[in-house]
């Protein structure tokens, strides 16, 4: 069993790390107000700083949400990096973005560490039952050391190739549950504003070619009106973010992202930017001015 440093107890990074400490390893976290009851149950044990983490662990995972914060949390002031262990095993499960995760992995190289990125897919509920989908950037050493911990909190992993692709992988991933979720979104406001029933409508969809899990989960929240976050908007506004930022530097267009990004902003602007991401469903309605189900 190994002493794992895990730093980011968000909604995603609290069960993960219930996994591993259900598993044997011994966890600790930078304190950051009180620990939740249940991971200091199962023995989770905190300390002031990254640097103490590192001091105190052969493996780190960082699940933090976005670039600048993993930037902080390795290489601030009582950063990882001044407290990394040599062979020390630093995982990065954050989305972030590509070309500063390859610069990231330098440093950590340069300090002896190990950098894996590896992204995750999969929201609150893969998280909660360990089915999380795993997009891994890392060398053939650094995946094969990594797997072992992965394996405890995914289901689906995969070795994408060197440091920055598993977050080249998550981008893309993004960008599809994105446009999914609109298409979903329109297609229930199509059949809801028409005078169908939407929840029959979902129904039988489910059993055609536009059957996806986003219309189940996401369709679901939809027409039952549960907004609460599993992945929230404003987390999704960054993803596309990187997206479009990538797309400029590769000089590429992307119209589908740029405008569900638009209808991302658009939940932000009415106070929706902790809406879970089907959210994206009322920037529509406010524009056909009517909701589904109605």
């Amino acid at each position: 069993m190994s002493k794992i440093g895990f730093i980011g107890l968000g909604i995603m990074g609290r069960p993960m790390a219930g996994h591993l400490l259900d598993a044997g390893h011994s966890l600790v976290t930078v304190k950051r107000g009180t620990l939740d009851a249940a991971l200091a149950e199962k023995g989770m044990s905190e300390v002031a700083s990254p640097k103490a983490v590192a001091e105190a662990s052969d493996v780190i995972i960082t699940m933090v949400p976005d670039t600048p914060d993993v930037e902080s949390v390795l290489f601030g002031e009582e950063g990882v990096i001044e407290g990394l262990k040599p062979g020390t095993l630093v995982i990065d499960m954050s989305s972030i973005a590509p070309m500063q995760t390859q610069a990231f992995a330098k440093r950590i190289t340069d300090a002896g560490g190990e950098f894996v990125d590896a992204p995750v897919s999969g929201g609150e509920g893969g998280a909660i039952n360990a089915a999380l989908t795993i997009m891994v950037g890392a060398t053939p050493e650094g995946f094969e050391r990594a797997k072992p911990y992965l394996d405890v909190v995914g289901k689906t992993i995969t070795h994408i190739g060197g440091h920055g692709a598993g977050q080249t992988c998550k981008v893309a991933n993004q960008i599809v549950v994105a446009l999914t979720i609109e298409a979903v979104a329109e297609g229930l406001l199509f059949a809801s504003k028409a005078g169908a029933d939407v929840a029959k409508v979902r129904e039988s969809l489910m059993g055609g070619l536009a059957q996806s899990k986003i219309l189940d989960v996401h369709g679901e929240r939809m027409i039952k009106r549960t907004f609460e976050p599993g992945f929230r908007v404003r987390l999704h506004q960054k993803d596309l973010n990187l997206a479009l930022e990538g797309a400029r530097t590769l000089n590429l267009s992307l119209p589908g992202t740029a405008n569900a990004q638009q209808l991302f902003q658009a939940c932000a602007a009415n106070g929706g930017e902790d809406w879970d991401h089907a959210g994206i469903v009322r920037a529509l309605e406010k524009l056909a001015d009517h909701e589904v189900g109605q």
